[in-house]
């Protein structure tokens, strides 16, 4: 993550240092803003979290009783159902649907009912290695943007031919501008969703609707799990809060309208075309960085496939697998968008 980092905010920092500022005060800069938004963002979900988190059990509570009211409610539907099937086909007599009187049901044995760890009990014990995680990657941010081309100058180094070096080094500005650009669009976008999202509620009457907004910014950023992630979060609030599964629904359509609109239109005109990831290598990425690192390889999934997509289009012997974690119809932009020498040196295998 911090690396990551690292590659997104060097442009700034390289920006910073050719107007007179050292590496090392951009890089104080750039931690401490990272480092005041995070806590901002912390302490404005604080109070709200909060009390999501001591009504859990009671929500939990309605939720299925709702649900099971839900349930009992189409049930009865087909039984009814049924019941006039077997009328209209004259094959049901109205004696056999009487039940049986004069049994006594068995005697069920006890539940032995195991209580396990509340919800705020595992919020509290996670806290403190949640904030532990953030304060060692700022930190290790600080160090890396602080050295300045540092990493840059001994690849360098250790590339034996010239003309490698050039490319090392114009590889690893445009993997920086190419992740520059896609998490400031991504950023810019999430935050006109969670607007979107946050007013869509309100109009729907759901509690809390700055929350809804908050959630939706944040989620976005997981593709497609963090969509599916909001709107059931939206349903099952809805459900709860609202007087009918009806409103409920209405709410939670609403929120998977806007993903959509986001999703399919929104997102793919303003990140460009070069940008274009290969829906399901996104999809699969997600899901293994998932697996492999919870929510933080959520988090980072996206931004490594850029970076890998961008590394592949910049290696001759590479490029297949870079169109491949393209998006579709991106082959041709991107043959058009070569640089002159790479397909000059590629149409003649002889020069070295």
């Amino acid at each position: 993550m911090a690396l990551l980092l690292a590659l997104v905010f060097s442009p700034l920092r390289r920006t910073m240092e050719r107007a007179g500022i050292n590496s090392g005060i951009s890089a104080f800069f750039i931690t401490l803003t990272l480092l005041i938004g995070m806590g901002g963002l912390g302490l404005g979900l604080m109070s709200p979290v909060s009390k999501w988190i001591d009504d859990a059990p009671r929500i939990s509570r309605e939720f299925e009783i709702k649900l099971r009211d839900l349930r009992g409610a189409a049930s009865g539907m087909m039984d009814a159902a049924e019941q006039v099937e077997k009328i209209t086909s004259g094959g049901g007599d109205a004696e056999e649907t009487v039940a049986t009187t004069g049994t006594t049901a068995p005697e069920k044995p006890e539940k032995v009912v195991v209580q396990e760890p509340g919800t705020a009990s595992t919020l509290v014990w996670a806290t403190p290695q949640i904030i532990g995680q953030i304060l060692f990657t700022l930190t290790l941010l600080f160090f890396l943007l602080a050295s300045g081309d540092m990493f840059y100058e001994k690849l360098v180094h250790v590339i034996p031919r010239f003309k490698d070096k050039l490319r090392a080094i114009r590889i690893a500005h445009d993997i920086e501008r190419k992740l520059s650009r896609y998490l400031l669009t991504i950023t810019v976008i999430n935050g006109g969703l969670g607007v979107g999202v946050g007013l869509a509620m309100w109009l729907a009457g759901m509690p809390n609707p700055v929350l809804f907004g908050v959630i939706a910014y944040l989620l976005n950023f997981v593709p497609y799990l963090g969509a599916i992630l909001g709107v059931g979060f939206a349903f099952a609030v809805g459900v709860v809060s609202l007087d009918t599964v009806q409103e409920a629904l209405f709410a939670a359509s609403l929120y998977l309208g806007l993903t959509t609109l986001e999703g399919q239109f929104i997102t793919p005109y303003f990140v460009g075309r070069s940008l274009r990831l290969n829906t399901v290598m996104v999809f699969l990425s997600v899901t293994f960085w998932a697996w492999l690192w919870s929510v933080v390889g959520m988090l980072i999934a996206t931004p490594l496939l850029v970076a890998i997509k961008t590394l592949c289009e910049n290696i001759p012997a590479l490029q297949n697998l870079g169109s491949f974690l393209s998006g579709r119809g991106e082959e041709r932009f991107e043959d058009e968008t070569a640089p002159a020498a790479d397909r000059a040196g590629s149409s003649d295998p002889n020069k070295s």
